[in-house]
């Protein structure tokens, strides 16, 4: 999908890892409200494969993922952005193996970033076999909705 008019938003986790749903969780909402045409949703294990397969050939690709920091703050959000050159380390690091800095190291390689990459990485409190997000991480998921409709209206033209 090589369009560059693309938007992509790709909620990062497993549902079925508690706060490692938050992603999803997030995308679940952005699936209720009207969005903007060429707006594509989708979800992900956070397998760089995939997440490049994802955002390739998109403007704006706005990524939703649960991360683990030391210490934590369950809900806290981190909201990095990539125009150019390397992702920053963050003081916290992806709840998957292979994480979202490989995915984009290996994307910027080989020349298949988005245009613009948005994370919002959320600090999560249990990643243990269940569903359900816990308590603070849910009270995250509304604004970080609002938070990713807003980096979409102001999507450079």
């Amino acid at each position: 999908m090589k369009s560059r008019g693309r938007i992509a938003v790709i909620g990062v986790g497993n549902e079925f890892r508690r706060d490692d749903g938050v992603g999803w969780a997030v995308l679940s909402r952005l699936r209720e409200r009207p969005l903007p045409a060429g707006t594509r949703l989708a979800t992900c294990d956070g397998d760089p494969g995939r997440l490049i397969g994802l955002w390739e050939g998109a403007r704006l690709a706005v990524i939703v993922d649960a991360a683990h920091a030391h210490p934590g703050a369950p809900g806290r959000v981190h909201r990095l952005e990539l125009d150019a050159g390397l992702l920053p380390q963050p003081q916290s690091t992806s709840s998957h193996g292979l994480g979202l800095g490989e995915a984009v190291e290996l994307a910027r390689v080989l020349g298949r970033l988005p245009d613009r990459l948005v994370v919002y990485a959320v600090e999560g409190a249990d990643s243990t076999l269940g569903t359900g997000l816990s308590p603070a991480v849910a009270d995250a998921v509304e604004p970080l909705v609002e938070a990713v409709e807003a980096e979409i209206a102001r999507r450079p033209a």
